[in-house]
This record gives structure tokens, sequence and C-alpha cells, in this order.
């Protein structure tokens, strides 16, 4: 027996203290994605509402009488403390409903506005490396506002060319056969142009929602120059002229479109000819007008006092908004208005089309170009890093995502094109349709050709180390010592967990290297001018059922969002972690849920370290995880020290080491989850699963199986990073290494008193293992893992009283002991 006294240890956080009748931890959770219900959330039967305005809800477990109950009392340091469980829930935020289900249509705008954010960081003091940011974030504006000049093109061609000028021309057996809207030109007009209205107005209204943020008292953040996570997440005060420059680039389009195309106008005589010409050139200048100043606005420094930047931003103020926003509409009825006579086919509309996806393509072949350099210059803020942390593609990861952003969009609105004219049974597309058929036909072909490769690979992989007996999965042996099933069907969902995690960066490059080098015949062959020859014609017809397939999928998705949301589970998780980015290079993308959750948990956080005997231990779970991290980092530049020292934080199945600071390495850098760890002083645990394919090791790299031992490399409690003590075995099986807690997959137990979750959980339940209880009491100050001065391990100790503790069980060595990095997240 080991008796541990005042001088043995002293956690670098200060004494750990005895719990006196006063104290109390609130535990405050913070959901994933796809939502949940409060009841799952608090871990209760009922939930009852405290507080929050219906979006974002503050819930704790409720009685009979729906009243808010007391938590379950937490053990720390051999005794109880009170415990009031608390949980956010957003879910309300992102799912359910039409009108949310409708921003799935728009998801093409959510990567390019996802890819704004995956930009590498800027090195200060490097002039190139400030001067390429400014360009590259200009570009992906450009980029986003011709994916909407895109949108309105493509409905055009619908609206506009097959259903208004084919399909309804005089004498047309197209559907019903010929009606009185065949024989009155105006009817027609309307009918092309009222579709193009209402998309524009349904745009403007989704730009438009914001959430309100309820809680009094809300601090801003901080700009990004604490260094700490998520620093830069905040409104960007461009938003709304980006707003307007879109939807006035969209009417701009819809002019130029319905008037002739980018060819011309429409010929006719006298007076009536005049004003399509003028109205034409306006329109042109509309779209024109709103590139120019996307790029322009973008420029950081543009609005200091002697740049002319600030003119720009002058111009686009309230109410000069609203005047040009006035003025392209009027613009846009006045041209639908002249659409007297509609022709039979609409001309330009093919070239029209073509155009805008040309300049998207270059605009994106730009942006890949200027990434390159842009990341070489980053690299010195990760190149101490060990590779496994560094960002994904070298930081080239933004190209990439942009560049299947703008061909979702083209395949997107060809798919509903192809579609709607084999439903009509009548009508003809532009050229321009057959060459997207083509690219979307080999880009399938390859797809499923790289798809049966990856199968193949990671098949063969799998198979061999089996065959060679090779163990891949040594934390698990160790995490089940003892427990030969347990550890077989906990190593083959290591193998699974780890594979997914290693190679899903990759499953993005492989889809926007197939879909561009399935641009390139198509692209040749349409600036050649050359028909479809044999060879393509099968690609083609591969590529209309693959676009078909596309848009009803994505159409039904929609449907089962808004009317069944759990049958949609993958839609809403991307739309989820999507929605949690700022509008930055497109407006028209849902509301930023960060921007209230953030605030309103910091805001709530305050309240309750207001009383000197609370400790509030804020615990996020998945995607909950990044927002917890982030009001923590946000609490801790604010909170004085005494109070900052009652603050703890709890992640759950994170993916804040292996995904966000890869794959967003100037919102979430390794170095600022480095000064979260130091400010929270050993405070910060994580639990993990090797199992957990989404969810992951925090705190800890560099892990390996040494005689018996977890071995590792990890943030210190004072932020520093370097070599930790072997892991030590917790009471209930867990192996806590630095500041991971990776728990056993099945669990051990079951135990007295507590839930128990049958099987392997992976991503789901981790509060039902009883390392929570554990990892919420460290967190909490309450009990510590701390280093004895000769650098061991030593066990929790409390202030002023000797504790005398059992020896922690030795783990059971497996069969193979040589060295071995087993990432195991």
């Amino acid at each position: 027996m080991h008796h541990y006294g005042l001088a043995d240890v002293r956690p670098a956080g200060g004494f750990v203290l005895i719990p006196g009748p006063d104290t109390r931890v609130v535990e405050l959770r913070v959901h994933g994605v796809q939502g949940t219900t409060p009841q799952s959330l608090v871990d209760a039967v009922a939930a009852v509402d405290v507080a929050g305005d219906g979006l974002g809800r503050l819930v704790r477990p409720a009685d009979r009488l729906r009243r808010p109950a007391p938590g379950p009392v937490l053990q720390a340091a051999g005794r109880p403390v009170s415990r009031v469980v608390e949980g956010y829930v957003w879910g309300r935020m992102t799912s359910g409903g039409w009108a949310k289900a409708t921003w799935a249509l728009l998801f093409p705008f959510s990567l390019a506005n996802v890819a704004h954010w995956m930009l590498p960081p800027v090195p200060s003091g490097s002039l190139p490396a400030h001067l390429l940011g400014i360009g590259l974030r200009s570009l992906l504006r450009l980029a986003a506002l011709l994916l909407t000049v895109l949108l309105v093109a493509q409905l055009a061609v619908i609206s506009l060319d097959l259903v208004a000028a084919q399909c309804l021309a005089p004498g047309s057996t197209c559907l019903w056969g010929p009606t009185w809207v065949s024989e009155a030109p105006w009817a027609r007009s309307v009918v092309g142009m009222a579709p193009i209205a209402l998309l524009l107005l349904v745009l403007h209204r989704v730009s438009a929602v914001d959430w309100r943020i309820e809680r009094k008292d809300v601090p801003a953040a901080s700009g990004g120059a604490s260094g700490l996570p998520g620093a830069h997440v905040a409104t960007d005060p461009d938003t709304p002229a980006l707003r307007v420059l879109h939807l006035v680039a969209g009417l701009g389009t819809a002019v130029v479109m319905a008037l002739g195309g980018p060819t011309g106008p429409l010929r006719a005589p006298g007076g009536h000819g005049v004003a399509l010409h003028v109205a034409w050139a306006l329109g042109f200048a509309l779209v024109g007008l709103a590139a120019l100043a996307t790029m322009l606005l973008d420029d950081p420094t543009g609005g200091a006092p002697h740049r002319g930047g600030r003119w720009l931003r002058a111009a686009l103020a309230r109410r000069p908004r609203h005047v040009l926003l006035t003025v392209a509409w009027l613009l846009f009825f006045v041209s639908a208005a002249l659409l007297t006579r509609l022709p039979v086919r609409l001309p330009g509309a093919d070239l029209a089309v073509q155009l805008v996806a040309a300049l998207l393509a270059l605009v994106c072949a730009l942006i890949g170009l200027l990434l390159a350099p842009a990341a070489l210059l980053a690299r010195r803020t990760w190149r101490e890093l060990p590779r496994d942390l560094r960002p994904w593609a070298g930081g080239w990861m933004a190209a990439p995502v942009v560049a299947v952003a703008a061909l979702l969009g083209g395949g997107f609105g060809a798919g509903v094109a192809l579609t709607l004219r084999r439903v009509l049974g009548h009508g003809e597309l532009p050229r321009g349709y057959d060459y997207i058929a083509l690219l979307w036909g080999v880009a399938g072909v390859l797809a499923l050709a790289a798809g049966v490769l990856m199968a193949a690979t990671t098949g063969a992989v799998r198979w061999s180390s089996l065959r060679r007996d090779k163990e891949w999965a040594r934390e698990a042996a160790l995490l089940h010592a003892g427990r030969a099933r347990d550890l077989k069907r906990a190593a083959r969902a290591w193998w699974w967990a780890r594979w997914e995690q290693r190679h899903s960066h990759h499953v993005v490059l492989v889809v926007a290297c197939v879909l561009v080098v399935g641009a390139v015949p198509a692209a040749g062959l349409r600036l050649r001018e050359v028909e479809l020859p044999g060879w393509a014609r099968p690609f083609a017809g591969v590529g209309v059922v693959v676009l078909a397939v596309l848009a009803l999928s994505l159409l039904r998705a929609v449907y089962l969002a808004a009317r069944r949301p759990d049958t949609a589970r993958q839609l809403g998780i991307l739309a989820d972690l999507a929605a949690f980015w700022p509008r930055e290079a497109h407006p028209v993308v849902p509301p930023c849920y960060a921007l209230k959750v953030v605030p309103e948990l910091v805001s709530r956080v305050r309240e309750h370290l207001a009383d000197p005997g609370t400790r509030v231990v804020i615990a996020g779970h998945s995607q909950g995880s990044l927002l917890a991290a982030v009001a923590a980092a946000r609490l801790l530049e604010e909170l004085p020290a005494a109070e900052a020292s009652r603050l703890g934080l709890v992640t759950a199945g994170s993916q804040l080491q292996w995904a966000y600071p890869r794959a967003f390495p100037a919102v979430v850098p390794h170095s600022s989850l480095a000064v979260l760890a130091g400010g929270l002083e050993g405070r910060w645990r994580a639990l993990c699963r090797g199992t957990d394919p989404l969810g992951g090791a925090v705190t800890t790299w560099h892990r390996q199986v040494f005689d018996g031992m977890l071995l590792g490399t990890g943030f210190l409690p004072d932020g520093t990073s370097g070599a930790l003590p072997p892991a030590l075995r917790g009471p209930t099986g867990a192996l806590v290494l630095g500041g991971d807690h990776w728990l056993p997959d099945p669990q051990r137990g079951p135990f007295p008193g507590r839930r128990w979750a049958a099987g392997v959980n992976r991503h789901a339940d981790y509060t039902s293992d009883p390392e929570w209880d554990r990892a919420v009491a460290i967190a909490a100050g309450l009990e510590e893992v701390a280093w004895s001065p000769g650098g061991g391990p030593v066990l929790p100790m409390a202030r002023h009283v000797p504790v005398t503790l059992p020896e922690p069980s030795v783990p059971i060595t497996p069969k193979d002991t040589t060295p071995d990095v087993s990432p195991g997240a």
C-alpha cells in the first residue's frame, strides 16, 4: 500500500480541493449533429426546459410533476458531491420542416462556404502569404457568386426555354396540348419568369434568416488574437452586402438570359428594340458590378481610412443596398414586360450556361494554383508536428472541396433539366448538356472503378494482416486483457475505425479527381466543337442516368428530411456540419448555429460560476465537443483566474484532433488546442474509443504499446507537449493516458446501479460508461491524475488529507511487445 501525502503531489493547476457541503458540480452537456431528444441528452425518462427560447433549449431531468430534478450524486475523492445535469439542445436550428429541408438543395453553396474556412493560415510577417490570402478569399467569393449565377441560368433554361418557349409554343402537343396560355405571349413570359423570381425570393429569404441570441451580456469574440480554437468564428460584417450582390447578380443573369443571352438582345422594331438593348446592357452591368464588388469586398484592409475599400463599403451601406436591389427588381419586371414575343427557342441559352461554367472552372483552377504556394508558405506553422497531425493534403484541401461544389452545382441543374425533359416527352436542351452528361458518365464509370479498387485494396490489406497474425489494435489487447471474446469483437471495429479516419479525406480527393478527370474529355470535345463520337455516347447515356439519380435522390432526401427527419440521417449530418460555419464565401447558406450556441453557453456558465461553491464542466459529444471547446476558450479569455479555475471541459467521441485541425488549420490549429489545454491546467478530459470511426484521441498522439504499457506524447498540464507517463488503468477498466480516457468497448461490467449498454457502442452512448463520472470529477478539479516530481504517475489525492490508495492494477502484456505506433483514432 502507498501513502501519498501533501508533499508528494502538487498538480499543475493547484491542489485538489476536498468538496465541502456547499460544493456542487454543474455538468452542462452539448449534443452532436442530427439533434437528440432532451431526455437522452440528460439521461432521464423525462426532461423539462429551465431556460432558452425554444431554439436553444436548456433542459434538466424532470420528476413526475415536470419539475427540475437533481442529477445523480457524483463521487469525487471518495466523497459524494451534489451534481446538476443540464443539457443545451440546439437541434431545432438545423433539422425539421420544409424550409430547413430545402437547404439541402443548396448544398453546393454550403460546400463553397466551407471551403473558405479550409484555407491555410496566413503566417504573420509574410507579405506574399498575406497577398495570396486576400486573392484566395476573393476568388472563393467569386466562385460562390458564379454558383448562384449558374443556378439561375440553369433554371432559366428549364423555365424559359424548355417550358415556356418550347412546351407552351403555339401548336405544341406537350402535356395537355394547345391551350390559351400558348396563344397569349404575355402568359408564356409570366410562366417562364415566375419560377426565376420565386427562386430569387427564396434565396433572399434563406440568406436573411439568422438566429437571435436571447442571452443578456453576451461577450463578443476576440477576433482571433488569442490563439484559442474558434477565435475567428464570428459574424462577417460584409454578409448583408454580399447577400444583396448575389441577388443582384441573379436578377441580372435572368434579364440577360430572357432578353437574348450573352450574344446580344432580341431584335424588335422601333422603341421596343431600343428598350430591349438598354435593359440587356443594364442586366450585363449588374452582373459585372456584383462580380467586381464581391471580389473587392473581401479585402480585410479595405475598410481602412487611407484605402479605397472604405468607399466600396460606404457604397454598399444599408440605404444604397436597398436602392440597388430596387433597381435590379424593377429591371427584372421591365424585362418580363418586354418579352411580348417569346421565340421558339431561347437564343443564347446554350452559350450562357457554358460561359458561366467555363468561368467557374477557370476560377476553381486559379484557386488550386494559388493554394499551392499559399500552403507552402503556411507550412512553417505545422512542419514541427507529427505527420498524422498535419493538415490534409498539405493545406490544399479547399481546392478539391470548391471543385466538388462547382461540379455538383452544375450536375444537379443538368440532372433536373434532363429529368424534366424526359417527363415532358418534348423539347430540346442546349448542346452543352450532352457534354455535361458525358462528364458525369465518365465520372460515374471512374467512380465505380475507384470504388472497386479501394474495396479490393482494403480487403487485401486486412486479409494480409490477419494472415500474418499482425496485431493492429494493441491498445484493444490492453483494454480487453483476459476477455478474449470482447477483444475479438473490438479488434475488428478498431481496424475499420482506424481505416475510416485515415482515409476519409482521401475519399473527398478521389471524388474531386474523378469529377475533374471526367470533365477533361467533355471540355475538350466542346471546345473543339466536335459532336459526341461513337465511343462517348455510351458514357453520355450513363451520365444521363447518373444525373437523373442525383436529382431524384436529392429531391427525395429533401422530402424525407421535411416529413420524416429520422429517415434522412446522412443528409442531416452533412447539413449540420456545414451550418457550423458562418457565412463568408456564400450568403445563401443556413445560418451559423455556433454564433448562437457558443454565446449562450458562455452566458449560462457565467451564471453558474457566480456561485462560488459551483464548479462547471462543459461536456460535448462529437460536433458538440467543438462547440464546447470554443465556449471554454471564450470563457478563458474573459473569466478572472478564480472563476476560470472552477471551469472544466469533457469531450467524448471528438474530432478535435484527427479532423478539425487538419481540415481547418487556420480556425482550429493544433497550437490553439495546446493553448486551451494549458489554460484548463489538466481539467480537459477526453473520452475516446478505438472502435469509434468518428471520434478519437484529442490530447495525445504517437501512442504505442511497449512491455505491457500504453505510452505516448501529448499535452502537459501547462500547455506544452512532451512524453507522458505510462497510462493508468482506471477502476472500471479504462486506460488514462494524459488527458485521454480510452474506454473498453464493449464495456466491462455490468456495474451495479448503472445503466448498461451492451455490445460495441462505437460513437454512441458515452455517458453509459462509468468512466464518464470519473472524467467529470477530474474536469471539475475534485480529482486529478497528476505527475510526481520524478515523473511517475500517481492517483488522485485531496488537499491536507493523506489518502491511502491501492496499487494500480498491472496491465497484462500482450503476446507481441515490440514497439508499434497504433493510432486507434
